[in-house]
């Protein structure tokens, strides 16, 4: 699939980093670093400007290592870009560690996913079919 991009980074497209990647890594485009204190978020420009095809959205998600390690996570993960957005993708970062984080231009804060979605059209009825399950809800099948 090809999708239109406008790059106004200094910063190569995003790529997938294996043949078997399923996210490709976006980076921080930055005039100066941002600091983000503990519980801090800001919301951090990409230089990209996407055009997806109707069928289709980018979903933002955190990055596993920078998660782990420094406790940075997307805030609304996963975000979603829909096919007809069209201003600059940016990403909502937050710090949810004890220590300072600081972002770099240039940083990779976040994966891109593209999928096909499908509009649900609601059907309103008076009842829905039995499953096992019925109205378990919340832990209903326990910790084992």
């Amino acid at each position: 699939m090809n999708i239109k991009v406008i790059n106004t980074s200094d910063h190569s497209l995003p790529t997938y980093e294996t043949i078997a990647s399923a996210g490709m890594d976006i980076k921080a485009f930055l005039s100066e670093p941002i600091t983000l204190k503990p519980f801090e978020r800001a919301l951090i420009p990409t230089g990209l400007f996407i055009e997806l095809p109707i069928g289709y959205e980018a979903q933002i998600r955190p990055r596993s290592g920078l998660a782990i390690k420094s406790g940075v996570t997307v805030l609304n993960t996963p975000g979603t870009i829909d096919a007809d957005y069209r201003g600059e993708v940016k990403i909502i970062l937050i710090n949810l560690s004890q220590e300072n984080f600081t972002v770099h231009n240039g940083d990779r804060i976040a994966q891109m996913i593209v999928a096909k979605h499908e509009q649900a059209k609601w059907e309103e009825v008076d009842t829905l079919s039995d499953t096992e399950r019925g109205k378990g809800g919340f832990g209903h099948t326990g910790k084992k």
